[in-house]
Formats: structure tokens, C-alpha cells, sequence
């Protein structure tokens, strides 16, 4: 068919027939669930006070800003009362910024202009408008002025390069605690005044820029002597008193000194084992849960470290504590008495202290769970790795790292023997305590690492809907420090915290019926702070915390227990607590909660010590029976979506032990991740050191017997006569003349192991 223009003509399709309509049917309404919305809260105070705090710091730093620019132009117009007014602004800046402004203060200084800068400037715009006041007449009133000035700096640079002198003499190659070092020679540290260059330029040159100040507002040239003269007698009696501290009979003991000393009480303490660790200032939490197991040896004890900070980092302890920064220093535990060294971390500078061959190493990590870091392929380095119980043995099997299963020591955890069994169900009418406890959010960003970020506003809105239910919100020490969004979701956790108390209330315990924690902290700190001064030093720390009297330790321990009980006596019934800090620790929080609510971490494989009820949040994406096939530490927990629609159950179960569904299948789990109940921990872990003390020792004995039985191999070089030795003549352990150091390599007497793996010029290791 065509139409006229020839064209072929397309038949339209007919017209559809519209559709009846259906009568309408509203959909059905979700069920209200309230803890799936956030409801609109007020801006938490947690997160205003950061922001306060920064417009502080931006208010002070744009007032000193506008002084100094004020004062520069009131010295060039010249204009006093500009320039009177410009200088006290710029003077009162300085001391609001010091008071309250820390991070400013490192911030200015990380721009150069630091205290220094700003205070020579500030003298400097001061001597430029005297100069435009007085004019030609007056210069030879204001040179002497400006002459004393110079001498007041050069005074100043003075201070700094002794002080810098003094600091390196009192910097020793061997930092101590728990050891009597009187032998060394050391004395309190200088005021902190006189090693701090920037306030003690400050404090040295008020008196010089008030009387600059006085002589621009009265003409008169007194003012400014009288200052300028106060300030060079303050400058020169400090610079006098740190010039005595150079003196030979006042420094302390010189480096050698110091390592001759060191190795004295090596032979005369006779150590066996030891606990080393290296680390960040976060993380010295990995070594202090291993103190009071090392405490608890046969053997002789002691905590190496390598960071000099470190040092006071680690906990009240009666063992002997060294800090070895450098490795030629660390070197010199190869001909000591040390047999074995427990590692709860992994480091760089672990891969040094392993090339002592003379001392055999375990690796017993700070924690176990699930997590690729509790299977680190570093752990083939160790002679052995202590676990606690078969399932991490299995763990090392099936992640296929080189650890052999020979190497793998079952050794329960120790540190859980003050952990107390369940008890039951709260009574009725009872608060439910319920810890939650997550971790943070690791090194390599997975967000099912840490539940506080998708989870934690959610499972704490839950918990606090239930007017039964107590909380202890303990995080991370490391939340947020990879992750910002971690730490903002740390604060806002916090500040739903502090809201709930506030509308809950609750009436705090008679202060006469137990006593307050505050007087039961002094009992402990009493008993091991030695009285430090602000100012004091590493050095003198040293000289102020000799060994410890006898019973000590007892005595700390009874105190701590009464501390931690007069704590929780002192809290309101019902009250929520945000637990942060050393105490109360962990395991004391184990024992107040009925229930844990926490991430894939060690933290649920030792509350499982305690038999209670647990749960662990899945932010990680997955379903919940590939949840649990992936992390074997879930078999027996409550797994909890983000939403947190599971903790109503969760925790009618608690109150309801005959729902509980895991009941026996946390027995089970915490046989196999804790190993058996029946054998105390302490007693499986103090037999694992004695067994790899033995292996030591024999390994010892057939290096000198081989050093005996092989005539060609070559003995120690001898240092010519006359030529200065890097080591100096040391008497080899008695247990110990020659140590293996490699195949066919054979070092004897006190050869270091250095010297066989050269070293980089920055200690990093081998070259």
C-alpha cells in the first residue's frame, strides 16, 4: 500500500485498550524500629570542644599576628602609644599561647618561627623605634642598649651549646629501673628552665624588654640599662651553674664507664630470661600483660628494651629493666647468662637481637584471634612460638607460613588467672553489665576490622534503650589513629554515654562506707613512684629508683586489688562508665560484665576464660555462616548485624540462661583456644621456659665441645698490642667460652656478633 507521494505507507497499530485500574492498596507499613534511624541529636559536646579549641588556637595566633603587625608599624611612624600597646598584646599572646596552645606551639616551630624568632623580633621592632624616636641626637644614649642586647643573645646561644654539652653527657648508652646505679656517678638533672631554649630566652629576657618598653614610653635610658643588667645576671649565673656540670668531677660516668658497669651486673645478676620489646608510645600495653607471668619465675628476670621513652612506659614492676638503644650495646647480651627472650610484639629491630645465637627465642605475642597478624609469617624467625591452645596451632598449619608444628609450644594464657568464672544469670531486678569492647581499625583498612565505625553508635543506642542494662564502653588505645572516622565515631559513642547518665541519674555510694579510689590510688602510687621532679631526666630516674625493697611486688598487688575494688564501690548503681586508660584493666572489666559485645579480636578468646555470654559485631560484609566458617573464634557467639537488631534477644538470653543456645559450645571453643582447664597456665608457661632454658644450655655445651674437638678452626682475633679496641676485655660467661655463629663460622670469648653481619651506619641492620 502507497500513498500518494509513492511512498510505502507504514499501518499504524491500533490503539491499545487502557488497563482497568486496580483499586489502590497502600502498602503495608514497616514495623517502627527506631534503632535503624538515628534520630537527630544535638551537636555532641565531645565533638564541640575540639572545634572550640581550635578557634581559641586561631584567635590567639591571629592577635599575635596583628601584634607584631601593629608593632611594626608603631616603630616605623614612630607612634608609642601604638607600639606600647602592640608589644603587651604581643607579650600576653605569648603567654596564652604557652598556657593553652601546645600544638600551636610545635606548629610555629615547625615553620621556624618559633619563641626565639618571635622574641628576637619583637626586641628588634622595640630597638627600631627607639632608633626613630631619638633620632641622630640620641643615638649614642641608645647604642649602649642595643650593645647589651646583642651580649644578652650571645649569652643566650652560650646556654644553648653548654646545655647541649651537659644533655650528652647525661645521655648514657644503657637506660636503668629496679637497678642501683650510684656507681655511675649521677647527679638531679639542670633546671628545665636552662635546657629549653625557647622559654628560657623568654623568661631571661622579660626583665631586657620591659625596661625597652619603659624607655620607649618615658625617653628615658635607665629603664633599659636597669633591664638589659638584670638579664645578663639571670644569662650569666645560668651559664656559669651549667658550665660546672662539664667539670670531670661533676659529670657522670663516661660511656665505658657505663658499659663496664653494665656488665658488671650482668655477671652479678645472672640473668636467664627475659621479656624484649620495641615499639611505639601506644603499644607498651603488648609488654606490661607479661609482666606479672615473668614476675611469677623460678628464674632470674629482666625486660629489655630499645626506646629510651619506653623506659617509663612499662608498668610497676619489680623486675630489673634495661634499655639498650644501640645494637653494639645490645650485642653484649651474647656472653651474658641470658638464655631465653620472650617477644610479645613484632619489630624492626627484633631482627637484631635474633642474631644472638647464644639465646634462644619465643614468640608469644600480645593477644591471639582470627586475625592474619596472629599467623605472621615473621614468627619463623623464633626457635619457637607459644600459643595458647590447639587452635592456634591450627591456625599457623593452615595459613602455611613456615611454621613448622614442631616449633609450636602450647602454653594456655597466664594472664588469665584472676579472670573469675561465671556466676550466673543477674539477680532480678539487677543491672545487666555489658562490656563492649571493640578493637581499632589496623594497618591495612578492612572495615570489618573494627565495628565502632558502622556499628558502635547502633549496639550503644541498643544497649542504652534497655533501662536494665549497665555499659562499659572500653575502646581501642588505638582507635583512630589510622582511621579519622574511627576516632569521630569514638567521641560520638562517648557522648551517648555521658547523655544516657544524665537522664538516668543515680544516687553515688556512702564516701564513708568505702573508701574513695583517689585514697586507695595513693596506696600504689606510694609504693612505686620514686618523687620525680617535672624536670627530672633519665638519669636521674635512674639514680632515684634503685632496686626495689624486698615484698614490694606483694604489697602493689594488694593495693592495685583494693584500688580496683573501692573503684567500682564508688560508682553509682547503674551508672554507664567509658573506661579508658591502664585502670581499670580489661580483666577487671571481665569479671564486673555479664555479657561482651566485641570484634574479631584476642579480646573475646580471653573473655571465653570467663564462660560468660558473647557477641561479635559482622561489619565485614559477609554472610553470617561464611562469618563464622571465617573467624572460628565466632563458632560460639552471638553474631550482631550493624543495625544492631539482634540485641534485644541477645540480651533476654543473658537474663535467661535456658535460652542461651551457646551455652555449650563455649566450653568446647575455650578448650580449644585456650587449651584445658585442668592445668593451671602459670604452671604450662613457667614449664616452657624451663624446657627452652635447657635447650639453650645444651645448645651451648656442643658449641664448646665443638670448639674443643676442632683444632682448625680459627680462634679469635687478637688486637695488636698498643691499638684501641672497640670492645673492651670482657671475662666470658662461665657457662659460655665460644659461640656458633654459622655454618663453619665459630666465634669465641668476646667477639661481638656484629662483626660477623656488618652493620649500617644507622643500626638498621645488615648491610
Amino acid at each position: 500500500m502507497r500513498d500518494e507521494s509513492g511512498e510505502t505507507a507504514v499501518p499504524l497499530p491500533p490503539p491499545r485498550r487502557p488497563l482497568p485500574r486496580r483499586p489502590h492498596r497502600p502498602l503495608p507499613r514497616r514495623p517502627h524500629r527506631p534503632l535503624l534511624r538515628r534520630p537527630r541529636l544535638p551537636r555532641p559536646a565531645g565533638l564541640a570542644l575540639p572545634r572550640r579549641r581550635t578557634a581559641v588556637k586561631l584567635l590567639v595566633v591571629g592577635a599575635l599576628a596583628s601584634a607584631f603587625a601593629a608593632q611594626a608599624l608603631g616603630a616605623l611612624l614612630p607612634h608609642v602609644p601604638l607600639l606600647l600597646a602592640a608589644t603587651t598584646a604581643s607579650l600576653a599572646a605569648e603567654a596564652v599561647l604557652h598556657r593553652w596552645g601546645g600544638g600551636m606551639v610545635s606548629l610555629f616551630a615547625k615553620s621556624h618561627a618559633d619563641v626565639t624568632v618571635r622574641h628576637v623580633l619583637r626586641d628588634l621592632l622595640l630597638v627600631v623605634g627607639l632608633l626613630r624616636l631619638g633620632e641622630q641626637h640620641r643615638e649614642g644614649a641608645y647604642a649602649p642598649l642595643v650593645a647589651g642586647l646583642l651580649v644578652l643573645y650571645a649569652l643566650h646561644w652560650a646556654i644553648q651549646a653548654v646545655s647541649v654539652l651537659v644533655r650528652r653527657t647525661r645521655t648514657l648508652p644503657v637506660v636503668t629501673r629496679n637497678i642501683d646505679a650510684s656507681a655511675l656517678r649521677l647527679t638531679p638533672a639542670p633546671p628545665a628552665l636552662l635546657r629549653r631554649p625557647g622559654h628560657r630566652l623568654a623568661v631571661f629576657g622579660l626583665p631586657s624588654t620591659a625596661g625597652l618598653l619603659a624607655t620607649v614610653a618615658t625617653d628615658g635610658p635607665g629603664w633599659g640599662a636597669a633591664g638589659l643588667a638584670v638579664s645578663l645576671a639571670v644569662a650569666a649565673t645560668g651559664l656559669g651553674a651549667l658550665s660546672l656540670r662539664l667539670l670531670p668531677g661533676r659529670r657522670p660516668a663516661g660511656e665505658q664507664e657505663v658499659l663496664d658497669w653494665f656488665e658488671a651486673w650482668l655477671a652479678r645478676y645472672r640473668p636467664t630470661v627475659g621479656l624484649y620489646f620495641s615499639g611505639g608510645a601506644s603499644s607498651a600495653y603488648q609488654a606490661n600483660m607479661w609482666l606479672e607471668p615473668l614476675a611469677g619465675l623460678a628464674e632470674r628476670p629482666v625486660i629489655v628494651l630499645r626506646e629510651r621513652f619506653m623506659v617509663e612506659r612499662i608498668a610497676a614492676t619489680d623486675i630489673p629493666v634495661v634499655c639498650l638503644p644501640k645494637v653494639a650495646t645490645l650485642m653484649r647480651l651474647e656472653h651474658s647468662t641470658l638464655r631465653v627472650l620472650l617477644h610479645p610484639s613484632n619489630s624492626g629491630k627484633t631482627s637484631q637481637v635474633l642474631r644472638i645465637p647464644t639465646i634462644k627465642h619465643a614468640f608469644v605475642n600480645h593477644g591471639e584471634s582470627d586475625k592474619l597478624s596472629s599467623c605472621n609469617p615473621y614468627a619463623k624467625a623464633y626457635d619457637e612460638v607459644w600459643v595458647a591452645g590447639p587452635a592456634a596451632r591450627e591456625r599457623y598449619a593452615a595459613a602455611e607460613v613456615g611454621v613448622e608444628d614442631k616449633d609450636v609450644v602450647e602454653i594456655g594464657r597466664p594472664q588469665l588467672d584472676g579472670v573469675r568464672p561465671c556466676a550466673g544469670p543477674p539477680a532480678p531486678g539487677a543491672y545487666l553489665t555489658v562490656l563492649y569492647a571493640p578493637t581499632w581499625e589496623g594497618w591495612d583498612g578492612n572495615p570489618g576490622n573494627t565495628s565502632v565505625v558502622e556499628a558502635g553508635e547502633n549496639l550503644v543506642r541498643a544497649l542504652l534503650a534497655d533501662p536494665g542494662v549497665r555499659l562499659l564502653y572500653k575502646p581501642h588505645p588505638l582507635t583512630g589513629s589510622v582511621d579519622p572516622r574511627a576516632g569521630a565515631a569514638d567521641l560520638r559513642v562517648r557522648e551517648l554515654v555521658r547523655a544516657a547518665n544524665r537522664a538516668r541519674g543515680g544516687v553515688r555510694p556512702d564516701a564513708s562506707a568505702s573508701p574513695r579510689p583517689a585514697r586507695r590510688a595513693a596506696e600504689p602510687e606510694r609504693l612505686t613512684a620514686a618523687g620525680f621532679r617535672p624536670a627530672a631526666d633519665q638519669a636521674e630516674r635512674m639514680l632515684l629508683r634503685p632496686a626495689p625493697e624486698p615484698g614490694r611486688a606483694g604489697a602493689v598487688a594488694r593495693a592495685t586489688a583494693a584500688w580496683e575494688e573501692a573503684y567500682w564501690a564508688s560508682l553509682p548503681e547503674g551508672e554507664h562508665q567509658v573506661v579508658t586508660g591502664a585502670r581499670p584493666p580489661l580483666y577487671s572489666c571481665f569479671n564486673r560484665s555479664d555479657l561482651l559485645i566485641s570484634d574479631v579480636s584476642s579480646v573475646i578468646s580471653d573473655f571465653l576464660a570467663s564462660g560468660k555470654p558473647y557477641a561479635v559485631a559482622n561489619t565485614s560484609g559477609l554472610a553470617e555462616d561464611v562469618f563464622r566458617k571465617s573467624f572460628p573464634t565466632v563458632a560460639a557467639a552471638t553474631v550482631l548485624t550493624p543495625d544492631a537488631a539482634g540485641v534485644p534477644a541477645l540480651l533476654d538470653a543473658v537474663r535467661h540462661p535456658e535460652r542461651d543456645e551457646w551455652a555449650g559450645s563455649r566450653a568446647a571453643l575455650s578448650l580449644r583456644l585456650l587449651g584445658p582447664a585442668d592445668s593451671p597456665p602459670l604452671e604450662r608457661f613457667a614449664g616452657a621456659v624451663r624446657d627452652l632454658c635447657a635447650v639453650a644450655v645444651e645448645h651451648r655445651a656442643r658449641m664448646e665441645r665443638r670448639l674443643t674437638a676442632e683444632p682448625a678452626v680459627p680462634g679469635p682475633r687478637r688486637q695488636p698490642s698498643g691499638s684501641p679496641s672497640d670492645v673492651p676485655p670482657t671475662a666470658p660467661s662461665p657457662a659460655v667460652t665460644g659461640t656458633y655463629a654459622g655454618p663453619r663460622q665459630i666465634v669465641c670469648d668476646i667477639q661481638p656478633a656484629c662483626e660477623s653481619s656488618p652493620v649500617n651506619s644507622d643500626n638498621t641492620g645488615p648491610s
